[in-house]
């Protein structure tokens, strides 16, 4: 199976140590991570830049994968590229990531799901993408499971987008 072309959407300070273990399983082909020179960058532009960034890092992607942390729901930014990512007819899927350890070894208190806000034809979007939270405690397990599964999430995703 060919890898995927993805965008990766997550909030960048608390989740960054998070996202970057999921977008370094090798399984699905994510976009370059940033730095927090470049992004710094970016952010002076304001948010025209920002949208534009945002814009270029989509282009040719299938799907974008929301690592959901725990404020990830309703931040300005994850909420454009869940609506961009929609509206452009890409696969969008949620990953639960607040089990997995970050840089001092901490968990984080599970985050809402970011898709409950959005409509879509009067439905829900949580009510049609769908959401993953690893069902186990211990970061080493949920790493396996997010990576054993995430390329057939996204492909689910893909599939579910193209029937709505």
């Amino acid at each position: 199976m060919v890898k995927r072309r993805t965008f990766f959407s997550f909030h960048y300070k608390p989740d960054n140590w998070r996202a970057s273990q999921v977008r370094n399983m090798g399984v699905v082909e994510g976009n370059e991570p940033v730095s927090d020179n470049d992004w710094e960058t970016v952010t002076k532009g304001g948010d025209a830049a920002i949208r534009r960034w945002i814009n270029d890092q989509m282009r040719g992607k299938s799907c974008a994968i929301i690592l959901i942390g725990t404020n990830t729901s309703g931040r300005k930014w994850i909420k454009y590229e869940i609506e961009k990512a929609w509206n452009d007819g890409k696969g969008v899927v949620g990953i639960y990531i607040h089990n997995l350890r970050n840089s001092n070894g901490d968990q984080s208190p599970k985050g809402a799901n970011p898709f409950y806000s959005f409509t879509v034809n009067g439905r829900r979007l949580s009510n049609i993408v769908k959401s993953y939270d690893p069902p186990y405690k211990r970061s080493t397990n949920v790493y396996a499971h997010i990576k054993d599964n995430i390329a057939d999430w996204v492909e689910e995703a893909i599939r579910i987008r193209g029937r709505n």
